[in-house]
């Protein structure tokens, strides 16, 4: 997607050998703008895929999926990170590792908004080694829900998550792919559809 593409040139900042800092329009300070021509994209993307349900993790995914959810007119459903007063039972939970912030979180559904019923398409906002998707394919498939694909907003080609995730027959739409980090420079993957 060339509009993310073009705003991560603009105010990413790479941070080491792989880390890249959107802090500016994803991760702290949201551009509504931008995040709506990212959810029309994984729309028209995933448009035929009988989706009922978007699934994504607390926080920065959330954006992106409520865009992706209004444009397919669906709800949203968020895994949290932290039990609060009103999430205390009847949950689907995994464990997922956070590679940026090097720490291991439960991650927690209500039971009343994931079913056997459901088409459900992952969406977060960074793919590195598939840690996210992986805990929400965990909690998927304790609900025997059907996964209908995985929408990514800047995936680390450079690192496995997507192989294990396609090692596994998931359909990954990528709207960024950065395939190298090159003395502070984001490289991009250079392909048709950047999927």
């Amino acid at each position: 997607m060339k509009l993310l593409e073009e705003r991560i040139l603009k105010d990413g900042v790479v941070l080491g050998a792989d880390v890249l800092k959107v802090d500016n329009f994803l991760n702290h300070q949201i551009d509504p703008v931008l995040m709506e021509a990212m959810g029309n994209e994984f729309a028209a993307y995933f448009a035929d895929k009988g989706i009922t349900k978007i699934l994504t993790v607390e926080t920065s995914g959330i954006a992106p999926a409520v865009f992706a959810g209004l444009a397919l007119g669906v709800p949203v459903v968020f895994a949290r990170k932290h039990k609060s007063l009103t999430l205390t039972d009847h949950l689907y939970s995994s464990t997922v590792h956070s590679y940026t912030k090097n720490t291991t979180n439960t991650i927690s559904i209500s039971k009343n908004y994931l079913d056997e019923t459901d088409t459900v398409l992952l969406i977060d906002d960074f793919l590195a080694n598939g840690q996210a998707a992986k805990g929400l394919i965990d909690i998927c498939q304790q609900a025997s829900a059907t996964i209908s694909g995985i929408g990514i907003v800047i995936e680390k080609s450079f690192q496995r998550g997507r192989q294990e995730l396609e090692e596994q027959g998931f359909d990954i739409y990528s709207l960024a792919r950065i395939r190298a980090f090159e003395d502070g420079i984001v490289k991009f993957v250079e392909e048709k559809g950047n999927n």
